[in-house]
């Protein structure tokens, strides 16, 4: 969970995986390093891994578009559906840059465990081990 909202390296809780803190700056808050800076994890383990982060995403929009409807049902009729739509299409234009970068940090995470420094010191790099060995 720690890496998950402070947006740091799954393998090593330090290294940050973006490049910018400041999620409205668009020239860089979208930007991913392209490996740890304190570990040299990969983020980007094979082309394409981040296209299942569109699920996380859909997910966590869908969350934030129920949410907002519920706060809004008490203050208003269905009548008043231009006011649904323009808040909740509002707040899903704002929202865009931390569900971004909130889906790829919960996908990495889910792939990639942390490692202690012994862990690490140990050379046991491999995520997937290979089980045709045994």
């Amino acid at each position: 969970m720690y890496s998950i909202f402070h947006m740091r390296c799954p393998r090593c809780h330090e290294g940050p995986i973006f490049h910018s803190n400041n999620l409205f700056k668009p020239t860089s808050a979208l930007k991913m390093h392209s490996s740890c800076s304190a570990c040299g994890f990969n983020y980007q383990p094979e082309p394409g891994f981040y296209f299942g982060a569109s699920y996380v995403s859909y997910a966590l929009t869908t969350a934030i578009a129920i949410a907002v409807f519920v706060v809004l049902l008490p203050f208003f009729s269905w009548e008043e559906e231009w006011i649904y739509f323009s808040a909740i299409g509002g707040s899903l234009l704002l929202s865009f840059p931390i569900v971004f970068r909130l889906s790829r940090s919960i996908w990495i995470n889910l792939f990639f465990k942390y490692k202690s420094p012994e862990e690490r010191a140990k050379g046991e790099d491999a995520d997937f081990p290979d089980l045709r060995k045994r």
